[in-house]
């Protein structure tokens, strides 16, 4: 696709009909931990006037903790996961309250979801989301989505709700993705360095990954950083989504394209939302190993994964489960939906389709991985 001009990205933004919007616990919170009333007001109101006007708006907003924690006796936030999800349950309804309270004074009624990462893997939760995110919208209403943080493990979770906000824009059909923290914008270095200058547009986030030097978290009350922000964005590139990164004071006119923080323009043009799973949301249960010609051919974009080509199965899946398809030195090239249970493909290995059709039968004359189930990472 063409590369648009920062011009262009930012008034794709202006224009967006459904537009995604994270703001960290930083964003939320005072010094001492506790939620920030007027933040959040203002931050409301941003929101409202873009719903007001006939956008489709879906916040994703961290701060369960960070609201919790002194209402349960803790000075700072804790480290013991017991306590984080204790607070967590606790802050989870502070928090909704304040956002419930500060929305009807505009008129407008929220909802709020709770996700676990397992909940965007599967692709019937997955699908179970995105039809409630529909008929939220549908119905006029702001869904207000945070990570299930009284719940999620850390072996499998999100960690940051910067991922999760991008994996919301490609369940909703973002058309923008605005990432709202606590820096007004992407730095060539940490603003504190005083050669730092600050980034306005980026045209290609995937090269800037490689080049620009970031920080973690700001604050003692978030989790994500920079790091995480601009793989936010680098997900939105490659899904077609244009995003602005900005803090939360510049939430309205960042969403009106006007030209605060950093623009990240799309990359790719909007895939399937199929293959926006697999490529982002999949969680991959195994890994098939192909041999050099069956690499080649599947770095191409346009092959399947046969048979002949895989020397190796590792792991436990069944038909339909999403696998890793590795080069033999152990690089993944790609992700993409099985086609047979892990345990029948050992005797395919290495066999045509002419062999696979006489020796095991029809149903085996078939891809391991066909192409357009197929996704290169």
């Amino acid at each position: 696709m063409i590369t648009p001009s920062q011009a262009e990205v930012r008034m794709a933004i202006a224009e967006a009909q459904t537009i995604v919007v994270k703001v960290g616990s930083s964003s939320l919170t005072a010094s001492s931990g506790h939620l920030d009333p007027e933040r959040l007001n203002a931050l409301v109101a941003a929101l409202a006037r873009v719903r007001l006007m006939g956008g489709r708006v879906v916040l994703v907003s961290s701060g369960a903790i960070a609201a919790g924690f002194g209402s349960l006796g803790f000075s700072s936030r804790p480290t013991d996961v017991a306590d984080q999800q204790a607070c967590a349950a606790v802050g989870q309804g502070l928090l909704m309250a304040q956002y419930e309270t500060a929305f009807a004074r505009y008129g407008l009624r929220v909802g709020q979801i709770l996700l676990t990462a397992s909940d965007t893997m599967q692709p019937q939760q997955y699908r179970n989301v995105r039809r409630t995110l529909d008929r939220l919208l549908d119905l006029g209403a702001v869904p207000i989505i945070n990570e299930n943080d009284s719940l999620a493990s850390n072996e499998i979770r999100f960690g940051d709700n910067d991922r999760l906000s991008a994996l919301i824009a490609n369940i909703v059909v973002a058309d923008a993705l605005v990432l709202l923290t606590d820096v007004d914008a992407l730095y060539t270095a940490p603003p504190s360095q005083p050669d730092s200058k600050r980034i306005a547009y980026v045209p290609n986030v995937e090269d800037a990954l490689s080049r620009v030097e970031v920080g973690g978290s700001g604050s003692n009350v978030g989790t994500g950083g920079m790091v995480t922000k601009m793989e936010a964005a680098r997900v939105a590139a490659v899904s077609g989504i244009p995003s602005v990164l900005t803090c939360a004071a510049n939430a309205g006119p960042a969403m009106m394209g006007d030209p605060v923080g950093t623009v990240f323009a799309p990359i790719k043009d909007r895939g399937s939302s199929r293959r926006l799973w697999i490529g982002f949301a999949a969680h991959p249960f195994g890994t098939l190993v192909a041999d050099e010609g069956a690499a080649q051919a599947v770095r191409g974009g346009q092959a399947s994964l046969l048979a002949a080509g895989v020397v190796e199965v590792r792991g436990g899946f069944s038909a339909g489960d999403a696998v890793w398809i590795d080069d033999e030195a152990g690089n993944h090239l790609a992700k993409g939906l099985a086609g047979f249970d892990s345990e029948e493909i050992p005797q395919m290995l290495g066999r045509n389709t002419a062999q696979l059709k006489r020796f095991l039968g029809e149903e085996y004359a078939h891809p391991l991985v066909h192409r357009d189930n197929l996704v290169l990472v």
